[in-house]
């Protein structure tokens, strides 16, 4: 049984052969747009983190490479130990390099190094100028130990050098890659752009701006867009910044990959971490009020994950966490998948929440009001009966939990006049709810035990309190 998601394998002749979110034909689209404009331009593929963006781009690679590509992939968080951008990125060009190539790449490598030699000092002064204020630190720092006017001379006689050095570097680059893929462009994929730190994904974005805007060089950023943006904010030290505007500097041209089908994800995750062992296992087939355990396990997967907009990684994390929490049942015990599922979201999406829960400090009213705002539903005719039921049964199960067991408060009453059960409160889901709570809670305590299950029957093996059955 897994306990984690491993990344998905790329098979070189078949690279989208395992990708369970049907995006070969994004990858098609993609590569056309290349093929249209083949003479070098920043295309920002821009998903939520969690979305699966770096294993589309790795498939989306592969693919490249099939069709005669020649790709690069540089894993910026990865290399954020480096503290020149340029170094990094050079260090990705050198492995095109042949034996016929390779005196190219050197002089291309040497006029990088020229044009480090020349904006090191500038920058350093930057630095020191920002944040030192003891003067004879900063020369210290940067070498200024000459008169004023010998260092406005100097620094206009670098100017001219970084200008002349820039110019030297983009010429020697475009030739180098002009004679290494015959004709077609370099594709160079910088993944997790934005989860870098602030100033070295800014230096990466500043750098292809200025030093690799040649022919033939198509850069593609798989980006959280507005994470990014939040690095660029913080690297100005404002929040008052136009981010979006700043961005639209480097990229020209923006691309989404379409979320996948609702169903499709959950339901492969399902059988990765092989559910049907726990749920559909001979011993618990015995049982006739567990054999829905199935069915009700992935609808609330559509019903949560749809409406509270959970991302692929989450999702991940919900099913590996709730597969190893499965672990802790017995073949005979309540599961009351619903329940459960709701539960281990709550602990992995809002773990506040679920504190809270678990220190018994809310009110009947306040679970009713965190429940929706984590929801964050669309009620309609087919969800509303569904969230309900989710609601009233969290419902239940916290204020058996957080009373003592003989002196709980009742969630409904016998109506005297009318001899019937009256709930005593109302769905959040729906107003004037009354009788379908009741329903819910006549359905819920209906002779099987359910009904008397507290949070802590769930949240001790959700925790990982339990012993784990082999």
């Amino acid at each position: 049984m897994n306990i984690k998601h491993y990344e998905i394998e790329i098979e070189p002749e078949n690279p989208f052969a395992n990708c369970k979110l049907d995006r070969q034909k994004y990858s098609g689209v993609l590569t056309n747009i290349i093929n249209s404009y083949p003479y070098g331009f920043v295309l920002a593929l821009n998903n939520k983190w969690g979305t699966g963006k770096t294993t589309f781009v790795k498939m989306w690679e592969q693919d490249l490479k099939n069709n005669d590509f020649q790709t690069l992939y540089f894993n910026a968080w990865e290399n954020d130990f480096e503290n020149n951008p340029l170094t990094a990125l050079m260090g990705e060009l050198k492995t095109l390099t042949t034996k016929e190539t390779e005196p190219a790449f050197k002089k291309t490598l040497k006029k990088a190094s020229a044009l480090t030699k020349h904006i090191a000092p500038i920058i350093a002064k930057a630095i020191a100028d920002r944040y030192i204020d003891t003067e004879g630190v900063k020369e210290a720092i940067i070498g200024v130990t000459k008169g004023l006017s010998d260092v406005f001379e100097n620094e206009v006689n670098e100017y001219q050098k970084k200008k002349k050095s820039i110019s030297d570097f983009r010429q020697s680059l475009s030739e180098f890659i002009a004679n290494t893929n015959e004709g077609k462009p370099l594709i160079f994929i910088v993944d997790e752009l934005d989860r870098c730190r602030p100033n070295y994904a800014v230096s990466i974005l500043e750098q292809i701006k200025h030093f690799f805007s040649i022919p033939n060089i198509v850069f593609v950023l798989s980006i959280d867009k507005e994470q990014l943006g939040n690095a660029v904010k913080g690297v100005y030290g404002s929040d008052d910044i136009d981010a979006d505007e700043y961005l639209r500097r480097f990229i020209d041209l923006e691309y989404s990959i379409p979320e996948p089908e609702v169903d499709i994800f959950y339901k492969y995750l399902y059988d990765y971490f092989e559910f049907d062992d726990f749920f559909q296992s001979a011993e618990r087939s015995k049982y006739h009020e567990l054999k829905s355990d199935k069915s009700n396990f992935l609808e609330t997967c559509k019903l949560l994950f749809t409406n509270a907009k959970v991302s692929l990684r989450q999702q991940e994390k919900i099913f590996a966490h709730s597969r190893l929490a499965l672990r802790s049942f017995g073949a005979n015990m309540y599961v009351v998948p619903h329940t459960f599922l709701l539960l281990t979201f709550i602990k992995i999406k809002h773990n506040v929440f679920y504190e809270e829960l678990k220190s018994r400090s809310l009110s009947i009213k306040d679970v009713q009001d965190k429940f929706i705002s984590i929801i964050k539903v669309k009620i309609n005719e087919e969800t509303g009966r569904q969230l309900m039921w989710l609601e009233i049964s969290l419902v239940n199960a916290y204020n058996n939990f957080s009373q003592e067991r003989y002196h709980r408060k009742s969630l409904y009453e016998r109506d005297k006049e009318t001899g019937q059960n009256k709930a005593l409160i109302s769905s959040i889901i729906k107003e004037n709810s009354e009788n379908d709570v009741m329903h819910i809670l006549e359905s819920i305590n209906r002779g099987h035990g359910i009904g008397d299950l507290d949070l802590s029957h769930f949240i001790k093996r959700i925790d990982l309190l339990e012993d784990l059955k082999t």
